[in-house]
């Protein structure tokens, strides 16, 4: 089952706010994300491509470039949830 993200907005110290369809909210830590895979770390040294951070087409994932992206199953099944 895919978890369709509705919105997401960039938070201090490189954590990202999504909310999803089924009217959940998940906060997901990119540094934690930066520390296993390497690749990720373009994020945290560059705060402006952070920022830029988009929903692709359909809420299946987020990007923000050619190179780097993210699932909606892995920001589910990772993100912590945000209490109300």
């Amino acid at each position: 089952m895919f978890h369709i993200i509705k919105e997401i907005q960039t938070l201090p110290d490189y954590k990202l706010n999504i909310s999803f369809m089924e009217g959940q909210r998940k906060i997901y830590d990119i540094k934690r994300l930066a520390e296993q895979e390497s690749i990720f770390k373009e994020l945290i040294d560059d705060e402006q491509l952070f920022n830029s951070v988009k929903i692709d087409a359909g809420g299946y994932g987020i990007i923000w470039n050619n190179e780097l992206d993210l699932s909606c199953e892995e920001l589910w099944d990772n993100g912590e949830p945000k209490a109300s």
